[in-house]
C-alpha cells in the first residue's frame, strides 16, 4: 500500500509542476531552542501556467494563519502533510504569504543546550524532509530561489544558503539575512546554528571559501580541512564548468546523521572528521569533502528527476571525488580504490537483485557501481571527449532536472559509443562485468602485481614467501603490501614471522596497522616488535595494539597502562574509554577505581556525542559495570535521533533483559525517566 501512496504523491506533484511554477521564496524565521520550535512569515512568488483550483505546499504537521493570496485573505485547508490553497487560479503571476509554526519531529535537530553552552541547531533535508521544518516542496523537480532571514540569540552564529547580505541586531537577537541568486530543490535548504570560528580562503576563480570549526577544536582546522582548496580548484577545472554558486561553506556539526550533506553552498558534515594531525591518518575528510563538493554540480546545479536516476548524483559525486583523491594521493591510490569497490560489487552481485536504474537500488549500487559506470565511459571516450560531454551536459541542463537519457544524448553528440549496450551491462543488469573491470585496472602496474598476488592465495606459503618478501621490501604501492599481510592471516606464526617483521619495517602506518589487526594472539618472541605499534602515529593502530598486548601479556599490563594513561584518541575518546575499561579490569592497578568508573560512566551520558556514548556503554556492558546511571543512559540512547545509536540502545537492553536481575533494575528506574524514555523502556519490557 505504501508504494501506491508514494506513486500517487509523486504523480500529484508531477501534475502540479505542469500547472504551477514557483519562482522565489522570502522567509523571515525565528527559532526557539527552548521549545524546539520554528515559526515565521513566508512569501512565495509563483506563476500559474494553466488554470487550476488548488495549489499545494508540503508542510508536515504545521499550524498556519494570515494566509493571503496577492494581498487578500484566501481560503485554505491544512492536513498533516500539506497546506492547500483553494481558489480559482488563473494564468499569471501570483504571491502567497502566510505565517506558520512547527515543532519538527525530524529534519531540524537541537543538540546540546544554551545552559551547557554547547547548543547546536542544524537541518537535514535529504529526500523529502525539509517540509518538516519549512513549508516547501518534496518534489525535487520544483526548483526555486530561496532567501531566508533568520532571527536567533546574538551569542550564536547562524549559517544558511547563499550570500550573507546583512546582520541586524534587534535587542538580544541578530537577524541573519541570506540570499540566493539561482534556483534549487527544497531538500537542499539548510540552517546551522552554533558557536564557530571561521577560516576564509579564496579559490583560483575568486569564489569565497569558508571553513568553520568550533572554538574548542580551533587547533584542528588545518588537518580537518587539509587539501580543501586544492580539491575545490581541481574539481572546478576537471569538471570544466565554473562553480555554479557565489560562495562555498563547510560546517561540522555534532550528532550529524551522515558523513556529510551537500546543501547548496553549505556542506554540513560529521564532527567525526574533525581531527588533529594524528587523527587525520585514519579519518581524512578528503573523500567526503570532495564528494559533497562534487554534488554542487551533480545534484544541486542539475538534479535527477526521480529516485531511479539517483546514480546521476551519487555515482557522479563518487567518481569525481575519486578523481580529486587521485590528484592528492596519486594514480595507484585511484586504481586500488576502484579495485576494492570492484571486489565489493562482484561479491554483492551474487545476491543483489536490483540494478542501478531502480529506485530501490542499494547505496553500494548507486554510489560505487555508478562511479564504475562513469569510469568505463571515461576510459572508452578518452579524457578530451569525456570532459566535453560533462561540460555540455551541465551547461545545457543548468538549474534543471535531468535523466540518464539527457546524459547519453551528450555522449552521442561526440562519439559513436553504444550507450544502449552500455546501459544494459552497467545500469540495467545486476551482474558486475569483472572481465571489463580487470581489463581497465591492469593498466596500473601495481594492480597487475596485486592480481598476481591474489592468484597465489590458495598456494602454500613456501611457494610464495620469496615473492612476498621481495615485494614487502620494494617500493610498490603500500596497498599491495597490505594485501600480502592479509593473505598471511591464516598461516602459522613461525612460518610467517619473518614476513611480518619485514612488514613492520616498511614503516608505513597503514601496513603496520594491518599487521597489528592480524595478530590477536601474539607470541612472546614477537612481543618487542609488536610493542613498537604503541608508538605509531595512528589512534586506530594504538587502540588495536593496546588491547591485544593487554590480552596477551598479563604480566605487562601495568606497564602498558602507564604508557597509555594520557591517551585520548579521536574526538569520540576511543583510546580513553578503552584505557579506562582495561584499567578497571587490571588487578591492583588503581587505588581509586571509583574515580575511573565515574569517568567512564560520564562518557556514556548526554554530555557527549553519540559515538563517544556508545564507545563507553559498550565497554561498561562488556565489563559488567552496570549501575542505575548506566541503565538510564542506555535507555536515553533509544530516544536519540541517530538511528544507529538508538538501535544499539534497544538491542543492548533486549540482551540485558534476559537476565532477571537486570530486568528488575530496569523496572526500578522507570520512575526516574522522562515520558519518552518511559515509553521506549515499557515497550521493550513488554516484548
Amino acid at each position: 500500500m505504501k508504494y501506491i501512496l508514494l506513486f500517487f504523491t509523486f504523480f500529484s506533484f508531477a501534475q502540479q509542476t505542469q500547472f504551477v511554477d514557483f519562482k522565489t521564496v522570502d522567509a523571515r524565521l525565528t527559532i526557539n531552542s527552548d521549545q524546539k520550535m520554528i515559526s515565521g512569515t513566508v512569501e512565495y512568488i509563483f506563476d500559474v501556467l494553466k488554470p487550476v483550483d488548488t495549489v499545494k505546499i508540503d508542510a508536515q504537521q504545521m499550524i498556519f494563519s494570515q494566509v493571503k493570496l496577492n494581498g487578500n485573505l484566501v481560503r485554505f485547508d491544512v492536513n498533516e502533510k500539506q497546506l492547500l490553497l483553494i481558489a480559482p487560479f488563473q494564468k499569471g503571476k501570483n504571491s502567497i504569504e502566510f505565517y506558520y509554526q512547527a515543532h519538527p519531529k525530524k529534519a531540524l535537530y537541537f543538540v546540546g543546550s544554551k545552559a551547557a553552552n554547547n547548543l547546536q541547531i542544524w537541518t537535514q533535508g535529504q529526500g523529502k524532509y525539509t517540509s518538516n521544518w519549512f513549508p516547501s516542496f518534496d518534489d525535487v523537480n520544483e526548483k526555486l530561489t530561496f532567501n531566508l532571514a533568520i532571527s536567533f540569540d546574538n551569542k550564536y552564529d547562524v549559517i544558511s544558503n547563499g550570500v550573507l547580505k546583512s546582520k541586524r541586531t534587534s535587542k538580544d537577537q541578530i537577524v541573519w539575512e541570506y540570499q540566493m541568486k539561482e534556483p534549487m530543490s527544497s531538500y537542499l535548504l539548510m540552517v546551522a546554528i552554533g558557536n564557530f570560528e571561521k577560516k576564509q580562503l579564496v579559490s583560483k576563480n575568486k569564489i569565497s571559501l569558508e571553513y568553520y570549526i568550533e572554538p574548542k577544536d580551533a587547533s584542528k582546522i588545518e588537518p580537518t580541512y587539509r587539501n580543501s582548496k586544492l580539491i575545490f580548484d581541481f574539481l572546478e577545472k576537471e569538471i570544466g564548468v565554473k562553480y555554479p554558486w557565489e560562495i562555498y561553506r563547510q560546517v561540522p556539526v555534532r550528532e550529524f546523521l551522515y558523513a556529510g550533506m551537500e546543501n547548496t553552498t553549505a556542506t554540513l558534515f560529521s564532527t567525526s572528521y574533525v581531527v588533529d594531525s594524528i587523527g587525520v591518518v585514519d579519518r581524512p575528510y578528503s573523500n567526503v569533502n570532495a564528494h559533497e563538493l562534487a554534488h554542487q554540480w551533480f545534484g544541486n546545479m542539475i538534479t535527477a528527476t526521480e529516485s531511479k536516476q539517483h546514480w546521476l548524483q551519487e555515482g557522479f559525486a563518487t567518481y569525481f571525488a575519486l578523481l580529486a583523491e587521485k590528484e592528492i594521493y596519486g594514480a595507484d591510490y585511484f586504481y586500488f580504490k576502484l579495485y576494492e569497490t570492484a571486489q565489493q560489487l562482484k561479491f554483492a552481485s551474487r545476491t543483489d537483485s536490483i540494478p542501478v536504474l531502480n529506485a530501490k537500488a542499494s547505496s553500494l549500487t548507486f554510489y560505487e557501481k555508478g562511479a564504475w559506470a562513469l569510469f568505463v565511459i571515461h576510459q572508452e571516450l578518452g579524457d578530451k571527449k569525456f570532459k566535453k560531454v560533462i561540460k555540455n551536459y551541465l551547461k545545457k541542463h543548468a538549474f534543471q532536472s535531468v535523466t540518464t537519457t539527457d546524459f547519453f544524448n551528450e555522449i552521442k553528440k561526440v562519439s559513436t559509443f553504444d550507450t544502449t549496450k552500455f546501459s544494459k551491462v552497467w545500469l540495467e543488469s545486476v551482474a558486475f562485468d569483472t572481465h571489463k573491470a580487470n581489463e581497465l585496472l591492469i593498466k596500473n602496474i601495481n594492480i597487475k602485481k596485486l592480481l598476481e598476488v591474489e592468484k597465489m592465495r590458495s598456494k602454500q606459503l613456501l611457494e610464495k614467501e620469496v615473492l612476498f618478501s621481495k615485494l614487502l621490501q620494494s617500493d610498490v604501492f603500500f596497498k599491495l603490501k597490505e594485501y600480502i599481510v592479509n593473505q598471511l592471516k591464516n598461516e602459522k606464526y613461525e612460518a610467517k614471522k619473518q614476513l611480518l617483521k619485514e612488514a613492520l619495517r616498511t614503516n608505513n602506518v597503514y601496513v603496520r596497522q594491518v599487521v597489528a589487526a592480524s595478530l590477536p594472539i601474539i607470541s612472546e618472541d614477537f612481543r618487542l616488535e609488536y610493542e613498537t605499534l604503541l608508538n605509531d602515529k595512528s589512534y586506530q593502530t594504538q587502540e588495536i595494539a593496546l588491547l591485544y598486548l593487554w590480552l596477551n601479556f598479563p604480566n605487562e599490563r601495568h606497564r602498558y597502562l602507564d604508557q597509555s594513561k594520557t591517551w585520548i584518541g579521536f574526538n569520540d575518546f576511543n583510546l580513553r574509554t578503552m584505557w579506562l575499561s582495561l584499567a578497571l579490569s587490571t588487578e591492583d592497578f588503581s587505588e581509586d577505581s571509583s574515580a575511573l568508573i565515574t569517568e567512564l560512566i560520564e562518557y556514556s551520558s548526554t554530555n557527549y556525542e553519540a559515538t563517544t556514548r556508545q564507545n563507553a556503554l559498550e565497554k561498561l556492558i562488556a565489563f559488567e559495570i552496570i549501575t542505575d546511571e548506566v541503565l538510564i543512559n542506555l535507555v536515553n540512547a533509544t530516544t536519540h535521533h541517530m538511528w544507529q545509536f538508538s538501535k544499539f540502545g534497544r538491542e543492548s537492553i533486549r540482551k540485558l533483559l534476559k537476565n532477571k536481575d537486570k530486568r528488575v533494575s530496569f523496572e526500578r528506574i522507570l520512575t526516574n525517566l522522562n515520558p519518552e524514555e518511559q515509553f521506549q523502556l515499557e515497550r521493550l519490557l513488554k516484548e
